[in-house]
């Protein structure tokens, strides 16, 4: 009995295994989609640049990106080809064990029909029944042959439905093993077109070494444009930590104003480090707890430029620096807040640059690069909260979010906060 308890609870649990891949290759089948959606909108990005004689620079972006999606893809389905071998592995198992059940119950049946067999006939059962020494020592005889005639029937039928069970792992793990060949021919087929993309790439990146000069010039002027919006984010951010302050420092004072010590004071004086309320600690709090959980500032996208100091693609001597991620996303997007907080700034940037900033106790989350604004100055806005939509340029048509996290005046690295990122 404990024998078939177990190979009953073996059962069940490599049914639950076989329905969790399920789910598992569902979403990365969606993932292979979306991917697939990201590169063919690079190729047309491609296609109207070159078509429009754009610089070759903004060609060879779009077309790293495109190489990096490109990556992104053979990996998914690199996964999904793991999680099916870890499935064969998992139903080969399981075939195995069925196999040697099978044995098992065709020798005992075997030995079965070959005792069957030998008292076959009606007269050594007849002679079986009448050498009862008594009536009850009779019955029991008759019981037992019937119980015997009945364990016969059983374990009959428990090798058919063993043999069944074990014909539907076969047809699974030869479903599988199409499948996996499948995903194999398809990883070999976009490592081939990923060779072709990086050609053409050296191929660009030929051509923009012959105007090194003016694009140098170009990328030296964006990176400029870079950092006076920093700086002027900066201003910003030491400006409302300030007043935040004083705020802090102003209600600490009418509260008590005998107790507060010149130390508190100037405590609260400083622009770089903002003074918590127990509220505002509670907040901080909450927000760091969900580090790697928050939700992306966009409903669907893909990071086009990472963190921190970065060689460019070409000129590896000269770095492309980013304060936070650049998150390229569909055209009339909207920015949406990451967590719960308060809008402490609108900003205008520039004519066509407005820029959001919400706090989250000392933590500050700035959303820049919109064309318009949904909220205002003092406004408490919650997770997934539109906040504004985020603007298209018209020179390359791209709709490109840039996303910034600090605590207090420190930039962290947004790609350790966000999910899956």
């Amino acid at each position: 009995m404990s024998k078939r308890i177990l190979s009953l609870l073996l059962v069940l649990t490599t049914s639950f295994l076989w329905s969790q891949p399920t789910s598992q290759q569902e979403k990365l089948e969606q993932r292979k989609a979306q991917i697939l959606r990201e590169i063919q909108e690079k190729q047309n990005q491609l296609e109207s640049v070159q078509s429009k004689e754009k610089t070759v620079v903004k060609a060879l972006q779009i077309q790293t990106e495109k190489i990096q999606l490109k990556q992104k893809l053979i990996n998914t389905t690199e996964k999904q080809t793991k999680l099916l071998s870890n499935d064969m592995y998992i139903n080969q198992i399981n075939i195995n064990r069925l196999k040697n059940e099978l044995v098992t119950l065709k020798e005992d049946y075997a030995e079965m029909i070959l005792k069957s067999y030998k008292s076959r006939s009606e007269q050594s059962r007849a002679m079986f029944l009448l050498s009862s020494q008594n009536f009850l020592q009779a019955y029991k005889r008759a019981q037992y042959m019937k119980q015997y005639a009945s364990y016969r029937k059983t374990q009959g039928e428990e090798i058919q439905v063993k043999s069944n069970e074990l014909e539907n792992f076969n047809q699974k793990i030869g479903v599988q093993k199409t499948q996996k060949q499948k995903l194999i021919e398809e990883n070999e087929k976009e490592r081939m077109t990923l060779e072709k993309e990086k050609l053409v790439q050296q191929e660009l990146a030929q051509s923009i070494k012959k105007d090194k000069k003016q694009i140098v010039a170009e990328i030296k002027k964006k990176q400029q444009e870079t950092r006076n919006i920093d700086n002027q984010i900066q201003k910003l951010l030491k400006a409302a930590i300030a007043a935040a302050n004083k705020k802090t420092a102003s209600a600490v004072a009418k509260a008590n104003p005998k107790t507060t010590t010149a130390a508190e004071t100037k405590a609260t004086e400083t622009s770089t480090k903002i003074v918590l309320t127990s509220e505002g600690q509670l907040i901080a709090n909450n927000f760091r707890a969900n580090k790697g959980k928050l939700p992306w500032p966009v409903e669907k996208g893909f990071v086009s430029l990472g963190y921190g100091d970065q060689p460019h693609p070409i000129y590896k001597t000269l770095i492309v620096h980013n304060s936070g991620v650049e998150i390229t996303t569909d055209q009339g997007a909207s920015a949406r807040a990451v967590f719960g907080g308060e809008v402490i700034s609108v900003m205008v940037l520039s004519p066509v640059n407005k820029a959001v900033m919400i706090q989250h106790g000392d933590y500050f989350t700035v959303y820049q690069n919109l064309s318009s604004v949904s909220v205002s100055k003092g406004d408490k806005v919650s997770i997934k909260q539109n906040i504004g939509r985020i603007r298209t340029n018209g020179d390359s048509g791209k709709t490109v979010l840039k996303f910034t996290i600090s605590q207090n005046t420190t930039y962290n690295n947004p790609s350790t906060w966000l999910f899956n990122m």
